[in-house]
């Protein structure tokens, strides 16, 4: 029976760029967080938007500008999964569901996954997703 690889932790720079007082470093974000951090720069980030990397990231910004329907939830939460699965090797996605929000003009979205190679619970993401210009 194969070993399973287990690790230390991941780390990941906050976007905000805070400063720790006490050593005058960023502040860093770890495990949980940084996972959830990746997996939400994946979801928007547009592809070509990342220098040397033109693939990477998803195309829902430009589903979101579709109706607000059953079948463009399918398309976003199929393009949330792809995407995750492709440049988030650190997870198991366990579950994606995308909501149309008729009223708000937008969706909800719902990512539940594994981390892998920590000793965490199944996390969720949650976030709302909506057409902007």
């Amino acid at each position: 029976m194969p070993l399973e690889r287990v690790s230390q932790g991941f780390r990941d720079i906050s976007a905000s760029f805070k400063i720790n007082p006490l050593n005058d470093d960023l502040v860093p974000l770890k495990n949980e967080q940084a996972i959830a951090r990746s997996i939400r720069n994946i979801v928007f980030t547009i592809p070509g938007e990342k220098p040397f990397q033109p693939d990477f990231g998803s195309n829902i910004s430009s589903l979101l500008f579709e109706s607000i329907d059953e079948v463009t939830a399918v398309n976003i939460k199929d393009e949330i999964r792809e995407s995750i699965e492709i440049y988030e090797p650190r997870v198991i996605l366990r579950d994606v569901a995308v909501f149309p929000d008729y009223d708000n003009n937008n969706f909800e979205a719902t990512i539940v996954y594994e981390i892998v190679g920590i000793d965490a619970p199944p996390q969720s993401l949650e976030f709302v997703l909506q057409p902007t210009r």
